[in-house]
């Protein structure tokens, strides 16, 4: 939640609750299909009623069948949630840059994304179709899948996991839809600047572990001089002020309170 009011700060259009990322610091494990659809509405629904900036928010396969999917996107819906994103990943899935994922039969994800714009009560509440056909069966195979997905109702589409720039070209050229691009650092597609995305047909850009990488390294900086020296004394890494960090979390909010509300 503290990357969650930071990122806020910054006044982007959008936030994104990643699954990989809401796996890792919730519950300290890998994004394997082993959060639950209650471990994650849980936290759609405490990061949704702190943010500004709508949320959209990684609801797996829809933790389940049909039934599942209509109670997942009613239940992200509820709590606050901008937009869903499902992918057409067979349970257990897994993070869309690590090896092994496999894939439902198209048909069967067509009827989820039917369901899950059956199912919500808002308009403006958004079904972003992904598919991860790309990696084991071809991008023409996730091509195909994505205009399906397009046609079975869902609002954006996100094509997981392209290899070079120039299939990442070739899905801008394949749908009038808006599409995600999914920038993940050290991961199976380029990182592409801001101008780069937005001339080849990508309407939002999520970077997902940007922040997770960067405040994982610097915590196993600090770790490594504590270990090693027994004190924060000489610490290379930059720290934010403690001022600063209070302030991020509210703490001002709570002393002002305490003042209004003192024994006379």
């Amino acid at each position: 939640m503290v990357s969650l009011r930071l990122a806020d700060s910054f006044g982007f259009d959008a936030l994104y609750m990643t699954g990989f990322g809401t796996v890792a610091s919730h519950l300290g494990l890998p994004d394997a299909g082993i959060a639950t659809y209650t471990d994650m509405v849980q936290r759609v629904r405490a990061m949704a009623s702190m943010a500004r900036a709508p949320l959209i928010a990684d609801g797996d396969t829809g933790y389940g069948g049909l039934l599942n999917v209509a109670h997942t996107v009613r239940g992200y819906e509820a709590a606050g949630a901008a937009a869903i994103q499902l992918e057409d990943q067979e349970f257990p899935k897994k993070c869309g840059h690590t090896p092994g994922r496999r894939v439902v039969p198209m048909a069967d994800m067509v009827r989820k994304i039917k369901v899950a714009c059956e199912a919500r009560t808002r308009s403006d509440f958004l079904v972003i179709a992904r598919t991860d056909a790309r990696t084991t069966l071809g991008l023409d195979e996730a091509l195909r899948r994505a205009e399906a997905y397009a046609g079975a109702g869902a609002d954006i589409l996100f094509v997981e996991s392209p290899e070079s720039a120039e299939e990442m070209r070739a899905i801008g050229r394949s749908t009038h839809l808006p599409l995600v691009a999914n920038m993940v650092e050290g991961g199976r597609t380029p990182v592409l600047s801001q101008a780069e995305l937005e001339a080849i047909g990508y309407r939002l850009a999520i970077f997902p572990v940007t922040a997770l990488l960067a405040a994982t390294e610097a915590m196993r900086a600090g770790y490594a001089h504590l270990r090693g020296q027994g004190s924060s004394a000489g610490l290379a890494t930059p720290l934010m002020p403690f001022g600063d960090l209070t302030r991020l979390m509210g703490f001002e909010e709570v002393w002002e309170f305490d003042r209004r509300h003192a024994e006379p």
